[in-house]
């Protein structure tokens, strides 16, 4: 009973979240602009998502609210003066050619606008590669070929998995580097220069991450979610290098989600090609749910290559709209971390010793991730450069789920490996059938 009266509390806790506005303030000396997110009207009064830009750089973000009445930008650039840092000075550099990967399927409408911000980038030199994943309609093949012609490539992997089309997209790379972001995202037009700018700068950089965060703060779900952090990593620039552990991350490098994640990556070509790419048996489409990224961060660190995030690389991104929507991404997150180490450890068992030595304190943190997470906003500790205010408390449910999923991962991750085998062996057959057809 008690269990029961707890979880409709926390229904009810859910249904009453407002709506939050997105903004983006750009702050340039004793001048301010103003302007609303990707998708997003203008903005009135109410509590507002600012990010805080200075010199055209994210800066910051700040949860404000705006008095009726007041005059929005004048209330907002005096918060951001008080509490978002200083202007960075200094551009990206010169990027290196580039190749833009992003997998897709059944989502045409989400991939137009994601394609139109990533057409838009001010890099040099770089190119597009759409990967229709598995397929079931002609529609994204349509899209490309009707709208985007001869500036974007077409790639079908009929493998399903977000890793498999991952690969397939590696594969048709003909740039120094690769990025990786996803369908549902709208890019800064500086994303792609920012992201891949430090490979230029850095001959030993193999992995780069930036910063995501959210498109619309619409519904209580996506609210719930950015409240609790969302995939933001903060506004410090930080490389990570394995032949100098940093001495606050104990479990490194096998806490690869601190490190960023997959809608907004990039590498070193050549590198996250002699690791072998992304295990296909890990990511969205398989009995895995997730962890190709998190694969990827570790094989690049594990080889002696360093990882630089960066809040300057930006994407918006189009987050999950409904409860039912955080009780599968929930499950999914806590799969995708333990089925990421299981693919790790299967693929370099050299890394099990590294790996043991970290596992009771591992044990901890994952206890510290899937808790029950109160507000904390009355006590301060949430700031606007570290992204994650806890206005809202994070349902048990939602804990629950996630402990359920880091329980089933290994186990995801070994049938996923059992149909991607079988997968192939079909597709093999049907080659060799269509080849004895030819003759």
């Amino acid at each position: 009973m008690a269990r029961s009266v707890r979880a409709q509390e926390e229904i009810r806790r859910f249904l009453d979240i407002g709506a939050v506005q997105v903004a983006e303030l750009d702050l340039d000396g004793d001048e301010a602009v103003l302007r609303p997110g990707p998708g997003s009207p203008p903005v009135t009064h109410g509590e507002v998502f600012v990010l805080v830009r200075r010199g055209g750089r994210p800066a910051g973000t700040l949860l404000g609210r705006v008095p009726e009445g007041a005059d929005p930008k004048a209330v907002l650039a005096q918060r951001a003066r008080a509490e978002c840092g200083p202007a960075v000075l200094g551009g990206p550099g010169e990027p290196p050619s580039t190749t833009v990967v992003v997998a897709t399927r059944e989502r045409a409408g989400q991939l137009a606008r994601a394609l139109d911000s990533l057409l838009a980038q001010d890099h040099p030199r770089f190119e597009i590669v759409v990967v229709d994943n598995a397929p079931v309609t002609s529609e994204t093949r349509e899209l490309v070929e009707r709208k985007y012609a001869e500036r974007v490539r077409y790639v079908c992997e009929p493998v399903p998995g977000l890793a498999a089309a991952h690969n397939a997209g590696l594969d048709a790379v003909g740039g120094e580097v690769v990025a990786f972001t996803d369908d549902d995202v709208v890019a800064d037009p500086r994303w792609l220069a920012e992201l891949t700018a430090p490979f230029a700068a850095d001959p030993g950089l193999g992995c780069s991450t930036g910063l995501i965060l959210p498109a619309r703060l619409t519904t209580p779900a996506q609210v719930l979610l950015e409240s609790h952090g969302g995939f933001a990593k903060g506004f410090t620039p930080r490389t990570y290098d394995p032949a100098h552990p940093p001495g606050d991350e104990p479990l490194f490098p096998f806490t690869a989600g601190r490190f960023g994640s997959g809608a907004n990556m990039a590498f070193r070509t050549a590198v996250l090609r002699s690791v072998g790419g992304f295990d296909p048996a890990t990511g969205a489409g398989t009995a895995a749910r997730g962890g190709d990224d998190l694969y990827g961060f570790v094989r690049v660190l594990a080889q002696g290559h360093r990882l630089h995030y960066t809040p300057y690389a930006l994407v918006w991104h189009h987050h999950r709209e409904t409860w039912r929507d955080l009780e599968t991404q929930a499950y999914g997150y806590g799969a995708g971390l333990t089925a990421y180490l299981t693919a790790v450890l299967v693929n370099r068992p050299a890394l099990l010793p590294a790996f043991l030595a970290r596992l009771p304190r591992g044990l901890a943190h994952a206890r510290t991730l899937t808790a029950v997470r109160d507000t904390d906003a009355a006590d301060g500790a949430g700031t606007p450069g570290d992204h994650d205010e806890r206005t809202h408390p994070w349902p048990r449910r939602l804990s629950r789920l996630q402990r359920r999923g880091m329980v089933y991962g290994p186990v995801g991750y070994l049938r996923a490996r059992h149909a991607l085998r079988a997968a192939v062996r079909e597709k093999t057959a049907q080659r060799e059938k269509t080849a004895r057809g030819a003759r």
